[in-house]
């Protein structure tokens, strides 16, 4: 009898670990699951992270820099594909099943933006908004000007290459509807809809005056923040530009 009770009593004790870690476990993919489920929705309709790989931007962002961009402000919209993250497969939503919300302003002048490529729609870009619908753009002597005025220069702007090139030069890569080149180029007025994007680091950016207009339904988000900033094939913590509101 003692031993039978003795046996009985380590059975219940060996088997109360289990019990306890199914718990815990099934409570962890619980929570796990919640997690991921609220992180895809912020993901998708308010908050999302975006790390910059080019230098089209630079000195305002910088290769490495890793940013918040709100998509809320102008209006967030419900997922127009739905597929495995950073690849190409999955599926898209027709336009008649995707909702936008109503924005809380309008893409302006001087905005930095993340919005689709036009030419390819899985990539992303973020570039300055320089100009929008019924603007009149025109650059002289690499000076942007719209509506005849000198758009406001970004505090760090940068050329990077002291030659002007004339209105007739023939470029590598062709520039939108053939109005000039990266130096002197327009004017070109802004259609219904449609922005003007161009990057800081002016001379050696691909932007709108080589591929046009970006379409009102292509734009994401606004660039708020740099959370976290790396230099480098083996990399450093740019501490400095942590936490810095991008302008």
């Amino acid at each position: 009898m003692i031993n039978e009770k003795t046996k009985n009593q380590n059975g219940k004790q060996s088997g109360q670990p289990t019990e306890k870690s199914q718990k815990r476990f099934k409570d962890f993919m619980e929570g796990l699951f919640v997690a991921l489920i609220a992180a895809l929705i912020i993901r998708q309709f308010i908050v999302q992270a975006y790390t910059i790989p080019t230098g089209s931007m630079e000195k305002t962002l910088l290769k490495g820099d890793f940013l918040l961009v709100n998509k809320f402000v102008y209006g967030m919209q419900t997922p127009d594909w739905i597929g495995i993250p950073y690849t190409r497969i999955g599926v898209t939503i027709p336009w008649d099943y995707v909702y936008r919300f109503p924005s809380i302003k309008e893409p302006e002048p001087y905005d930095v933006f993340i919005f689709r490529y036009p030419k390819d729609t899985y990539t992303d870009y973020i570039k300055r908004c320089v100009a929008v619908p019924g603007q009149t753009l025109q650059v002289i002597n690499k000076v942007l000007y719209v509506d005849s005025l000198s758009f406001p220069r970004p505090p760090h702007m940068q050329y990077i290459d002291s030659r002007i090139f004339p209105r007739d030069f023939n470029e590598y890569t062709p520039r939108f509807r053939n109005l000039g080149s990266r130096d002197n180029y327009g004017p070109i007025t802004m259609p219904e809809d449609s922005y003007w994007a161009m990057g800081d680091n002016r001379d050696n950016s691909l932007d709108s005056r080589y591929w046009g207009f970006v379409p009102r339904t292509h734009i994401v988000g606004q660039a708020l923040i740099i959370y976290f900033s790396v230099h480098g094939v083996f990399p450093y913590v740019r501490g400095s530009r942590i936490g810095q509101v991008i302008r």
